[in-house]
This record gives structure tokens, sequence and C-alpha cells, in this order.
């Protein structure tokens, strides 16, 4: 009886419904307004799935989305993102995650110091999986910017991050002084979960 009904909830949930994956409330609230705007429903499912070390962005998400869909069976989305910094060599790229938590804004700019070319990029993808047998599909959003000179001071509700350090190409703003709304016309991860959503409309 149990498995019965939970193949019946996954058969409900198809649709546009689908989960996110993720510890990070910022990210969620980012990916869910956008995907509100193309009336994609999200829910938010707090797991740490697997993470794979690699270069590429996109198999440690694929990884990491497969491995999310054998824990909870429904149609599952996992983001990861990096920065890659013109000067050094594209470093963090994507063991951005593991800098910001061991080094923090300040190490990165004490790397950055008296550095002329500040040109940096962050970039996302975003892996979608809804069943064991299927390879997750993937799909990659980029913001060119600028590492700034100092930390930002001014913080909005949903900085986190490099947001502080990092200024996208045409804005004077960092991630960290910019609303969601106004981070979301610039982000890697809103141009990823835009993809992701004119291909997961085309599908209903």
């Amino acid at each position: 009886m149990k498995r019965g009904n939970r193949n019946k909830t996954n058969f409900q949930l198809k649709g546009r419904i689908v989960v996110f994956a993720t510890n990070n409330i910022n990210k969620f609230n980012e990916a869910r307004r956008i995907l509100a705007e193309h009336k994609i429903a999200v829910g938010m499912f707090k797991v740490k799935a697997a993470e794979i070390q690699s270069d590429s962005l996109k198999k440690i998400a694929q990884t990491s989305a497969q491995d999310a869909f054998r824990r909870c069976h429904l149609p599952i989305l996992v983001e990861d993102a990096g920065l890659f910094i013109k000067a050094l060599n594209g470093f963090p790229g994507p063991y951005a995650a593991y800098v910001y938590e061991t080094l923090g804004n300040k190490g990165l700019l004490k790397l950055m110091k008296n550095v002329k070319d500040r040109k940096a990029r962050f970039k996302s993808a975003i892996a979608y999986c809804e069943s064991r047998e299927d390879v997750s599909v993937c799909f990659e959003g980029e913001a060119n910017g600028e590492i700034t000179v100092n930390e930002c001071s001014e913080k909005g509700k949903a900085s986190f991050g490099f947001d502080p350090i990092f200024r996208p190409s045409g804005s004077i703003k960092t991630f960290a002084q910019m609303t969601i709304e106004e981070k979301n016309g610039f982000s890697h991860r809103a141009k990823g979960f835009r993809k992701f959503a004119e291909w997961f409309k085309k599908l209903q």
C-alpha cells in the first residue's frame, strides 16, 4: 500500500512542478522567482547530495542530481556554481564553495592585491533528473564581471558567498547590493534557470 501511494504521488507531481535540492535558501528564492515567471512551481528539498571532485560544473551537477533523485524519487533540480578569475588562471572555479569556506571574501581579495586585471565570471550548471535510468540534462548560465578592490559593506538580505566582491558587467552595483529581482537580471543562476524553464515548458 505504501509503495502504491508513493507511485501515485510521483504521478500527480508531474507537470509544472519540480523540486530544487539545495540547503541554500537564497539560491532557492532566486530560482523560485525565475520559475514563477514561467508558471513552474518549485519546492525546496534540503539534502546534501553526493558531490564528485571534478573540474566540470556540468558533471558535478549531473552526478548530484542523480543522487538526489534516488533519495526523493521526484523531478529534481541541482545547481552547481563556480567563480573563475582570469588573473588567477580560473581559480577558484568549481571549488568556489570550499575556497569561500576556507578563505572567505577577504582571503580572496588578498590574493588579488595589486592585480590590475580583475576580470572574472560566475558560471552555473543546473541539472534536471526525473528518472533513475536517465542521464541528467544540464543547462548553463554565465555572468561576466569583475572582482572589486574592497569587500562591499552594503549587503542586502539575500547576499551570500562571493556576492560582496563581484560586480557584473553593465552594473555599478555588486551582487550583494542588489535585490533578488535586480540580481536575476544579471546572474549566471538566473540565466541557467531561464534556459531550464523554456525547455521544461516544451515537455508539458
